[in-house]
């Protein structure tokens, strides 16, 4: 049941993602930074597919993903339709990989150890649904901030 419920958040927040990055009314400012904006809405984009393609695709799902976590925050005029690609691809693999667990695992250890301490696959991904919804959040807040008509 919380697999299920899992699946199912991180679904829609990925639909959540890919509407805030339609609703720029200009490519460009998916690129913009000012102020106490250091990470672009682009970078941020990004950065969400290679979180959830390291840490659920690949190491639960098993598919093949090396991450470039540098490229992710210095990538730049990235063509929205190749980040939408993405998260496309992000959408095909995600219930697929969590097809590979069941409610029993969620107590398990995760198999990589982040921030200096075991942590159940449970706790892993209500942390990486949580740290989604907070940079969704910032990239709702630059485009409203930056996109200016």
């Amino acid at each position: 049941m919380m697999v299920e419920s899992l699946v199912s958040l991180f679904e829609r927040e990925l639909d959540r993602l890919e509407n805030e990055l339609r609703s720029f009314r200009s490519s460009n400012s998916l690129w913009k930074i000012e102020a106490e904006i250091s990470n672009s809405a682009g970078n941020l984009a990004i950065y969400l597919i290679g979180n959830l393609r390291t840490f659920i695709c690949h190491e639960i799902g098993g598919f093949d993903y090396l991450r470039d976590r540098e490229r992710e925050f210095a990538a730049k005029n990235i063509p929205l339709e190749d980040i939408l690609n993405e998260i496309q691809l992000l959408k095909e693999q995600l219930p697929l990989s969590f097809n590979k667990l069941d409610d029993s695992i969620l107590n398990d250890i995760y198999p990589v150890e982040k921030f200096g301490k075991p942590m159940t696959y449970g706790y892993f991904l209500l942390h990486l649904y949580g740290h989604f919804n907070y940079h969704l959040g910032q990239i709702n807040y630059a485009r409203r901030l930056l996109d200016q008509a």
